[in-house]
């Protein structure tokens, strides 16, 4: 999902919700010739456009990655939460380390 979300990044999911136009979704893309694809994330564009009762999901980069153009509609039963938020990865190791920096600093003035 570059250029939207990184290797690192940490993403808040709320499981069971319904999938949203616009927002990012877990997804359960169909196997592959290879055999079983990992869960992925995909922005959620649509309903299915020939009138089924699947989602319509695409990629932010078209150039990597594989979507709807490729596999068609996403049943519901295969949408697995909707992305909530998500935390740069670089940003989440920084907090981590302020949040050491800080809790060491307040031990020493104890």
């Amino acid at each position: 999902m570059e250029p939207t979300l990184h290797e690192g990044d940490r993403l808040l999911v709320l499981h069971g919700a319904g999938p949203r136009v616009g927002r990012m979704a877990v997804v359960r893309l169909p196997p592959g010739p290879d055999g079983p694809r990992p869960l992925a994330v995909k922005r959620v564009t649509g309903r299915d456009p020939s009138g089924g009762d699947g989602w319509w999901v695409e990629r932010d980069n078209p150039r990597e990655g594989v979507d709807s153009w490729q596999v068609g509609a996403i049943p519901p039963g295969d949408v697995q939460a909707l992305v909530l938020g998500r935390v740069p990865g670089r940003r989440a190791l920084a907090t981590m380390a302020l949040g050491t920096l800080l809790l060491s600093r307040r031990r020493r003035q104890e």
